[in-house]
């Protein structure tokens, strides 16, 4: 598990080296910002607000399997997915907002950066629902056992994961809107 996480953070790494290296590029000859850019879309504050809540109820689930309360830990996961498909639907919103902004994929090294950077996180988080939705069928039958939590804890390593990579993406993206 731990190899698979370095992976990802590796990718993410590289992601946010290549978007700092453009940003910061003085021989662009357009501008970085595209002239009506109004900085980040609102959305991905609490998509932001979404995605660490999710953390911490994925945590509590886990915790919960760990002290032997399947019940709860269910409640927890199904509220992470709630939170999960809450955090889906802000980033597509998002999206909406900067294209309705006329900030297109194509039109500029920003929105190229945007949408890749974002839609690569978002397709994470997706990838995520595949283990998020066997662990919440298994607390639901109370298949995980304090003695043997693994399930549930690889998932929430990837979770916690995802969380931290989307905070850095954001910080980036907030920083890259600074002239």
């Amino acid at each position: 598990m731990w190899i698979f996480l370095v992976v990802v953070a590796m990718l993410f790494l590289g992601a946010i080296i290549g978007y700092v290296v453009v940003r910061v590029n003085p021989n662009l000859e357009d501008p970085f910002i595209p002239e009506g850019a109004t900085g980040l879309p609102g959305a991905l504050v609490f998509s932001t607000m979404a995605l660490l809540i999710s953390s911490y109820s994925m945590h509590q689930a886990t915790r919960h399997v760990r002290q032997g309360r399947s019940q709860k830990a269910h409640r927890c996961m199904t509220i992470t997915l709630v939170l999960a498909c809450l955090f889906l639907a802000l980033q597509t919103f998002a999206w909406v907002t900067l294209w309705r902004q006329n900030i297109h994929f194509g039109d500029s090294l920003y929105a190229w950066s945007f949408y890749i950077l974002t839609g690569l996180h978002a397709l994470h988080v997706l990838a995520g629902f595949v283990p998020l939705i066997r662990v919440w069928r298994k607390t639901a039958r109370g298949a995980y056992f304090k003695e043997h939590p693994e399930g549930i804890v690889y998932c929430e390593m990837y979770w916690h994961l995802l969380g931290v990579i989307w905070l850095v993406l954001y910080f980036t993206l907030w920083l890259g809107m600074r002239t």
